[in-house]
């Protein structure tokens, strides 16, 4: 009832960004390290008081919050795991004026008013409205208490620069107040691990909306927009297997089940860009590692190309994870990015010969992302190939070199990441002699000549 009341009035369902993080190695029950995140405090409560989000193409936007939880002071700055969120969060008892003015304040999008107005015509069904907003006009600021709870909720709608005023608050009054659902309130959960919490919050953030789906395996969790069902049921059958082979393959010294790992598919690209921004508009896909989430869209090509390109980026985010999220050299991570799109070896050859290669090799193995970005579109795909020949070799080549002199490489480089937290320094480790890195320059160059 929510979603399509909240559709037909105010436009299109837009879900909350993942809450910041940061990560932090711990000791986990065996001695072994793992991975913790951390989360900004106002953005994980944030994210649990926004019932849902909407907006039109005018520019306006409208969300709905349920005032249940004490919020944290203004700009604390406090991170927290999920887990202890969940244990500590306190409840926002409905006499708290104090308390609800603060997660007001959190929440609307200008300064709320010192007092709240009652409406002229009160609205049954409610035990008290009040209007926030003062004598700005940008926005209608709500607080309401329904006959039916004891808690507090929130209206905010941001309005377009050509709005009246006096009109939007009228349709405010008659479409939305007057035709609010009783929907009840979500019961207290229990703290569990920080996989659970997170599999638990990021389907409670879904529950307002018709268009959202939510999917979940062991490792993996996905949102979406698609149409049908079809295209996560795929992802959500390829995705476990995926991830083991990234395991397999490239096995990171942290223990990982403390993590899962989520993506957000938008069904158009519009909606994609709307979420990503400008700056990654020559993208398909991306992993932003601060929001902890790899997002996509379906393409045109279809599931197939979306499912090569989930794999690049999936790998990617387990990477991230896997490295306690300090960045891997653009020769390993997109490397092996690039190796993992397909279950098979790569079916082609260098633009150049092997011998020509050579010096940028060389140079690759010592770059950060600014020198591997740099240059124009045909010296990028260079160093993108090249990197994927380099993970190419060493999954296909390097075994089959007498006393397997490489065995060690991805294992040192690993290691050595978390160790120094530095991408450079994990590329020195994984080849700690100048003879073992002549040697895999000329053990590359063979390999790839007799292809």
């Amino acid at each position: 009832m929510l979603a399509l009341l909240a559709a037909w009035i105010f436009g299109n369902a837009a879900p909350l960004d993942m809450p910041r993080a940061e990560a932090y190695l711990v000791r986990d029950r065996t001695n072994g390290l793992a991975l913790q995140d951390r989360y900004d405090y106002v953005d994980l409560w944030t994210a649990r008081a926004v019932v849902g989000r909407w907006f039109d193409d005018e520019g306006r936007t409208f969300v709905r919050s349920r005032l249940t939880e004490l919020p944290p002071p203004l700009d604390s700055g406090v991170l927290k795991t999920r887990v202890d969120y969940h244990r500590e969060v306190e409840p926002l008892e409905r006499d708290d004026e104090r308390g609800r003015r603060r997660a007001i304040e959190l929440l609307a999008p200008i300064a709320p008013a010192a007092e709240g107005v009652r409406p002229e015509r009160f609205p049954r069904g409610f035990k008290d409205v009040r209007y926030l907003h003062g004598t700005n006009r940008t926005a209608i600021v709500c607080a309401y208490l329904p006959e039916k709870s004891d808690h507090w909720e929130l209206a905010t709608w941001e309005l377009a620069p050509e709005d009246d005023f006096a009109q939007r608050l009228a349709s405010f009054e008659t479409e939305y107040l007057r035709q609010l659902p009783p929907d009840a309130i979500a019961v207290k959960e229990n703290p569990r691990s920080e996989r659970e919490c997170l599999r638990s919050d990021l389907e409670r953030s879904l529950a307002a909306y018709d268009d959202w789906h939510f999917a979940s395996t062991n490792d993996f969790a996905i949102v979406d927009d698609l149409p049908g069902r079809g295209t996560v049921q795929t992802l959500s059958a390829v995705l476990p297997a995926i991830r083991r082979r990234f395991a397999e393959t490239v096995p990171g010294p942290l223990n990982g089940t403390n993590n899962l790992a989520v993506a957000r598919v938008f069904a158009s690209r519009e909606e994609y860009l709307e979420a990503a921004g400008p700056e990654m508009a020559w993208s398909a896909a991306y992993f932003n590692p601060l929001r902890r989430e790899l997002v996509a869209y379906l393409p045109p090509a279809g599931e197939a190309e979306l499912l090569r390109t989930f794999r690049h980026e999936a790998f990617h985010q387990y990477l991230a994870y896997a490295g306690s999220m300090i960045p891997a050299s653009p020769w390993f991570n997109e490397g092996y990015a690039q190796f993992f799109e397909t279950d098979e070896l790569p079916d082609w050859e260098l633009p150049v010969t092997p011998k020509q290669s050579e010096k940028l090799l060389r140079a690759i193995m010592h770059m950060d992302y600014g020198e591997f970005y740099a240059g124009d579109d045909l010296e990028r795909q260079l160093k993108y190939r090249l990197a994927r020949s380099i993970a190419t070799f060493l999954e296909d080549g390097a075994p089959k070199v007498r006393f397997q002199p490489f065995a060690k490489v991805k294992g040192d480089y690993m290691d050595a990441l978390v160790a120094t937290r530095d991408m450079h320094a994990a590329t020195d480790a994984a080849f700690p002699t100048d003879e073992l890195r002549e040697k895999f320059v000329a053990e590359w160059i063979r390999y790839w000549s007799d292809r």
